[in-house]
């Protein structure tokens, strides 16, 4: 599972803890986000169009706000 994530940097992402996850599915077979567990995420700026470099990111979500980026 590998959502893509609206963050310009890892940083930025980092900065956000405590509020909603911007993100962007990335599955034909059904939704990948949970509101609740642990997935990898990535800022993919070839693929979006959007602005930074490269990442990827290990989040955990609780109660639909992020926990912890690792």
């Amino acid at each position: 599972m590998m959502l893509l994530t609206g963050y310009s940097s890892k940083k930025e992402l980092k900065e956000n803890i405590g509020k909603p996850l911007e993100y962007q599915e990335t599955s034909m077979f059904g939704a990948e986000y949970r509101e609740d567990g642990r997935f990898c995420a990535a800022h993919r700026p070839a693929i979006t169009g959007l602005d930074g470099r490269e990442f990827f990111a290990d989040i955990t979500m609780s109660d639909g706000l992020i926990a912890s980026v690792g």
